[in-house]
């Protein structure tokens, strides 16, 4: 199994997000061998901008070097995921939504005709087959309350690309309950490896 692991929490040490996926990759790996590709998304990544979205509306073969090399980081972030089985993202809610590093890469991988292609019913997601397994952890935001814009907005970005298979674990409202983090522990324990 091949999974790939994305923590996009801005916490090295003390980060609930990053030790709950580290738990998860964990359970997936009792079933046998895995093969984990680890993003580090507080390493960061750039805002896609105007030259990116030049080199991406340009058919491939027609594109410059430049252009290439523009598309260059986008290329192999699409390529990790589509090499993936599974993805694993750490999610800390960050003032109701996404950490903006994770907004960037969602931004990178989102390409058409790549990952996702526009069809006459619509968009299609082109990496189908996929399973999402994403932890969620906020201090005073449960997931699927009405001020939880993050996991949404991230499950409708998987399945544009065509990752349907979506599992929300959450450790949300951590100062709202105590339980939170063991009861997101507890749902690990249980996923189907």
């Amino acid at each position: 199994m091949n999974i790939l692991r994305l923590d996009a929490s801005m916490r090295r040490q003390g980060s609930v997000t990053r030790a709950l996926a580290g738990k998860v990759v964990g359970r997936l790996g009792e079933a046998g061998a895995v093969q984990v590709v680890h993003r580090d998304l507080a390493d960061g990544l750039p805002a896609i901008d105007e030259a990116w979205i030049g080199a991406n509306f340009t058919a491939p073969e027609e594109r410059s070097a430049a252009q290439r090399a523009a598309l260059g980081l986008s290329d192999r972030l699409v390529a990790e995921l589509k090499a993936a089985d599974v993805l694993v993202i750490g999610l800390p809610v960050y003032n109701f939504g996404m950490p903006a590093a994770l907004k960037a890469w969602i931004d990178q991988i989102a390409r058409a005709r790549v990952t996702f292609r526009y069809t006459e019913n619509g968009p299609k997601g082109l990496l189908e087959g996929k399973r999402a397994i994403v932890v969620m952890a906020s201090g005073g935001v449960e997931a699927g309350s009405p001020a939880d814009f993050a996991t949404p907005y991230l499950r409708h970005a998987l399945a544009f690309v065509g990752i349907t298979e979506v599992e929300i674990i959450s450790a949300g409202g951590q100062s709202l309950r105590a339980d939170a983090v063991e009861t997101a522990e507890a749902e690990i324990a249980a996923l189907a490896a």
